[in-house]
């Protein structure tokens, strides 16, 4: 191990007992999008404390989240780089994601480098992005400018399995509300008055399902009815589905947007109702990639013991997307455990809590905050990463 990487990781082992605690703390206390107030107010304390400026709530009226915060230390003039960390729980699942794991760990590297303020010059931010599992806070975030000035914008997520992975990526995700509108009739003694928005939904989903023989490999389409009717017994005057879309291209999502409606239009055309669209939340981006990051970040990854792997092909969604296309991002996945465990599943939820997951929070921890002292420290290395951030990006335009 790098000298360099063996200071960071003694600056990191004196707040492992901070992070540990707050891991549990938001096992015991999983919110969900939007009600992570618990969550939120325990991690700016934290920052508060070990002597971070903390604005919290964060642009509340602007960006709609009462549970957003940011806490800044400074050390004179130099790069500006954010550290983003979610704390949001799964509905009727709590941290089936390990938003607790990597939240406290993004946490942990934040207060390492208060013990290494006088090695660098610079500002770290801390971003308290909460909603990352609904409509995702840093959305409005990077629109709103927030990471337009950033050297690096990084965190990582948890992961179960044997193996980490430095190239993140991500897909682009849309969603709709689409709501079928027909005419009340008593199912039985007269359903020839009616006109069923039920009926009209489910020929929507058919619809869909017979172009999925047409879709590209990347595209993934996964919907839920919202409303299907009150009673067997009466032809529905309403139903409503909730819609995803994914696929490894902003553009590809557009081109989607007039096939979803011409399958909606059409569906409600032939059972005589009327529909109406609406966005579910704001489009997620897929991922602008930087390769120097990914690599820089590999090699300090494997310093700190981790076994790396090569993602194959991108596979979820996240608004850390949104993000990549405003300044250089990574979002390595951190391995918490050599078992092999899905997102989204409980027993991801409980592996944040194994013994052998503390040492993954602290070396996960130090290798985030080497990479931070990487980009604050080297000026060669954040040219090159800058420069491949516009190469990057301008082939995604």
């Amino acid at each position: 191990m790098e000298n360099t990487h063996e200071g960071v990781l003694q600056a990191v082992k004196k707040h492992i007992s901070t992070a540990l605690d707050m891991k549990q703390f938001l096992y015991e206390h999983p919110e969900t999008a939007r009600t992570e107030y618990l969550s939120s107010k325990k991690i700016a304390d934290v920052l508060k404390q070990a002597g971070y400026k903390v604005e919290y709530p964060f642009m509340e009226q602007k960006l709609g989240y009462p549970t957003a915060f940011r806490a800044i230390l400074e050390n004179g003039k130099g790069p500006s780089i954010a550290i983003m960390t979610e704390y949001d729980a799964l509905p009727n699942l709590g941290h089936g994601c390990g938003h607790n794991f990597h939240g406290a760990l993004a946490i942990l590297s934040a207060l390492a480098l208060t013990e290494l303020r006088d090695s660098f010059s610079g500002s770290v931010y801390v971003i308290g992005t909460p909603a990352e599992e609904e409509a995702g806070a840093k959305v409005p975030m990077a629109e709103a400018g927030i990471f337009d000035d950033m050297a690096l914008a990084c965190m990582m997520h948890s992961w179960g399995g044997p193996k980490s992975f430095a190239d993140m990526d991500v897909l682009a995700l849309t969603c709709y509300i689409v709501e079928f509108f027909g005419e009340k009739a008593h199912a039985a003694s007269a359903p020839w008055k009616g006109h069923s928005a039920l009926a009209a939904a489910r020929k929507f989903l058919d619809l869909i399902d017979a172009r999925r023989e047409c879709f590209t490999p990347d595209i993934r389409c996964n919907a839920i009815i919202t409303d299907g009717g009150e009673s067997p017994n009466i032809l529905p005057d309403h139903a409503g589905i909730r819609l995803e879309f994914r696929t490894d291209s902003q553009a590809k999502l557009q081109q989607m947007d007039q096939s979803i409606r011409k399958c909606a239009n059409g569906a409600a055309l032939a059972l005589d109702c009327k529909v109406t669209f609406q966005k579910g939340f704001d489009d997620f981006d897929d991922m602008v990639r930087n390769s120097v990051l990914e690599k820089e970040t590999e090699h300090i990854m494997a310093d700190f013991g981790f076994k790396m792997g090569v993602i194959q092909a991108p596979s979820g969604s996240s608004d850390v997307g949104n993000v990549s296309y405003h300044c250089p991002t990574i979002q390595p996945l951190v391995s918490i455990t050599d078992h092999v465990y899905p997102l989204h599943s409980e027993s991801l939820r409980e592996a944040t809590m194994l013994p052998e997951a503390t040492e993954r929070l602290q070396n996960g921890a130090a290798s985030l905050a080497s990479v931070v002292m990487k980009v604050l420290t080297d000026r060669a290395f954040r040219e090159e990463v800058k420069n491949d951030f516009i190469q990057a990006r301008q082939r995604k335009l």
